[in-house]
């Protein structure tokens, strides 16, 4: 049986929406963070070295860590290749490299914002250089995101793919550690609402994050955990 593990709000909501869309059957076992630090709890280093979400396990042999590992592993043994664009198909190289750009660039230059900010505090990190330079390259993604999203309904053409799976937290629940302002970017906010209606992502949201509204607006509430703070 798939074993899907999903810390709340954290990118592990990916791995329940996609087994929703997917309708593939799957265990769910939800873990709450730490209410004052915002970690996970112990068993995801007991269930992966890295010790973070997603985990799935399927039957004794498979663990498997990495959101995206996750959602290729997924779609491929247990989804028939749904939602996946293969080799010499339309898009298939646009696929290739929206799905991946999301955790090795958009996310990963997201994140380096967020733990400027909690190291140096918001206000410092405002005035810092480096952070600075961050921020801008941020927005410069967001305007290419915004830009594409002008001509198709989802991130790669105008049917739902993995890709799609793939970028919806960075732009939704991670503001809530590292708020990003939508306001003037339409086409994103289109986008999200568009996803925000799918059955199958307001079930999975049911499923795994019911106390968390899914934040889709131009401006959200950041998440309070009093351990992460930041410098004050």
């Amino acid at each position: 049986m798939l074993t899907v593990h999903h810390l709340q709000r954290s990118q592990s909501e990916r791995i329940v929406w996609l087994c929703e869309e997917l309708g593939v059957p799957y265990e769910l076992q939800v873990h709450p963070r730490n209410p004052h630090t915002g970690l996970a709890p112990p068993i995801f280093k007991q269930l992966h070295p890295a010790g973070t979400a997603p985990v799935i396990t399927d039957g004794p042999d498979v663990t498997i860590a990495e959101s995206g590992a996750c959602v290729e592993y997924i779609c491929r043994v247990h989804g028939g290749d749904r939602l996946l664009v293969q080799p010499g198909a339309p898009h298939y190289a646009e696929f290739l490299q929206m799905f991946h750009w999301t955790n090795a660039t958009l996310q990963a230059a997201t994140s380096r914002v967020m733990w400027l900010n909690f190291a140096l505090g918001p206000e410092a990190a405002a005035e810092n250089t480096l952070a600075q330079m961050v921020r801008g390259r941020v927005e410069g993604m967001l305007a290419f995101l915004n830009e594409r999203l002008a001509k198709t309904q989802f991130l790669v053409g105008n049917e739902l793919t993995a890709a799609d799976i793939m970028v919806v937290y960075t732009l939704t629940t991670s503001r809530g550690f590292s708020p990003m302002d939508f306001t003037g970017k339409d086409n994103i906010l289109a986008y999200l609402q568009r996803l925000g209606r799918r059955p199958a992502y307001i079930k999975a949201r049911e499923k795994g994050d019911s106390e968390t509204p899914p934040l889709l607006g131009a401006v959200v509430e950041k998440f309070h955990f009093p351990g992460l703070g930041g410098k004050k």
